[in-house]
């Protein structure tokens, strides 16, 4: 599998994995690859969901001349390969944390853009009239010690009196009567107004949008290296033309190949998430694990477990993968997430997957992402941490707008570049330490 620290460039023209997502939506072309040179006003690389987002933007709003530069094709990178979580954030800190480090009103004005987020997805469904599946709202955040479901209660109220956000307290016993037979649940909090979608429907969605709006788009064309020239402009090589631009957006995320921009690849620690799909559920198993609801669940554990129940009545079950890219299709892997599942929901003994895959993610040093003018006139949004749908459909629109020299919300999403992380060559001797002690603290310290 691809690996953005070991590979020197992206592959070309690769086939989307083997996904659920891939073997249930019609899947169209962006465009065709690159072959002769062209002169444009912006370069928008990478063609998930911040790349279309932005292009989309660019060229509907600001009427821009945008192309879009894509290794592969439509969501091909994590866009396509994500749970389809819909939630009203992104990077690892919640608002109790975001508060401790920059005060309870900037927590405020990140929770309104966390709204804007959610918001903009549904307005580029409906614009785009996007046929995702999404699903009636809810998003669970489930404790997964006793000890954790006892501070369940304070976090909810902290929430509904510091940002008037209506979440619910949900306790053990009506997590079990209302929810789910999970064994090792010992309550939740639920969210209004997160809810989940096909994701690689919604990618194919944007990508009509953008190119709809005027903006044109290359697949099968990955960008071999860039050089801001002193006339002006940016020249950007790919395997079979050079085009020439004046801005430079970069939207590769996790994907990001470790020379093409070493200071956005030296700022990121791709990390692997999988994701398995199970043989559908039938009555009778539904039934006894009470896995009739539509919500998005997300357990308290370091190493998160993520899963939700699919329109087709499968559920989709995800967690942390390989460290290494060329370990990713180790059947150790998906046999993990399923015995999770199990140890969840023992009634379910006999399921079975049909489906496994895994993505990259992208894992900021102070676990926030950034959108931000690296450069002059080169520009990236990256960093979502894993919870990037909303975000950075968000973050699109952020860069359209930063890159037409508009203000942005005074965040700190939008005031610095990513840091980079120390001594990046050691990034993946860091990531098995810390999965090393997220497992001992998972099941001793918790």
């Amino acid at each position: 599998m691809y690996d953005p620290l070991v590979h020197s460039s992206i592959e070309q023209g690769a086939s989307y994995p083997a996904s659920y997502w891939s073997a249930n939506t019609s899947l169209q072309s962006l465009g065709t690859s690159l072959q002769h040179d062209i002169n444009t006003d912006v370069v928008v690389v990478g063609a998930g969901y911040t790349g279309l987002s932005c292009a989309y933007q660019l060229a509907a709003q600001f009427s821009r001349e945008v192309t879009v530069i894509e290794a592969n094709n439509t969501g091909w990178g994590c866009s396509g390969r994500n749970a389809g979580f819909v939630l009203r954030g992104t990077g690892r800190l919640g608002l109790s944390q975001l508060s401790k480090k920059f005060g309870l009103d900037t927590a405020k004005l990140f929770h309104q853009e966390y709204g804007a987020g959610i918001a903009q997805v549904h307005r580029m469904i409906a614009e785009g009239n996007i046929v995702c599946e999404p699903q009636p709202p809810g998003y669970l955040k489930v404790a997964h010690t006793a000890k954790l479901g006892r501070d369940l209660p304070v976090q909810a109220e902290y929430l509904q009196r510091n940002f008037a956000y209506p979440v619910q307290y949900v306790s053990a016993d009506q997590l079990k009567r209302d929810y789910m037979q999970n064994t090792q649940a010992f309550g939740a909090i639920r969210f209004p107004d997160c809810f989940g979608v096909n994701p690689m429907a919604l990618a194919q969605g944007y990508a009509s949008l953008a190119k709809q709006s005027g903006v044109v788009a290359y697949t099968g064309t990955p960008v071999l290296q860039w050089r801001q020239q002193p006339k002006g402009f940016i020249e950007v090589q790919t395997p079979s033309a050079t085009v020439r631009c004046k801005q430079l957006i970069f939207a590769t995320n996790g994907y990001t190949p470790k020379n093409l921009f070493p200071q956005l690849n030296n700022a990121c620690l791709p990390v692997l998430s999988s994701v398995i799909v199970t043989q559908p559920l039938n009555a009778e198993q539904l039934e006894v694990s009470g896995l009739n609801h539509t919500q998005l669940v997300m357990d308290t554990r370091a190493l998160k477990y993520y899963y939700r129940k699919l329109p087709d009545n499968r559920l989709l079950f995800g967690g942390r993968s390989a460290v290494h890219g060329k370990d990713a299709t180790k059947p150790i892997y998906p046999a993990r997430l399923l015995n999770a599942l199990k140890a969840c929901f023992p009634m379910l003994e006999s399921l079975r997957y049909d489906y496994h895959w895994s993505g990259w993610v992208a894992v900021s040093y102070d676990d926030l992402p950034r959108v931000c003018e690296a450069q002059p006139n080169v520009f990236y949004s990256a960093g979502y941490c894993g919870s990037g749908v909303s975000f950075s459909t968000l973050a699109g629109l952020r860069l359209a707008q930063l890159a037409m020299g508009h203000g942005l919300p005074a965040l700190p999403l939008y005031q610095s570049s990513l840091r980079p992380f120390p001594l990046p060559g050691f990034r993946r001797i860091g990531q098995q330490a810390f999965y090393q002690w997220g497992r001992f603290k998972d099941h001793f310290l918790s």
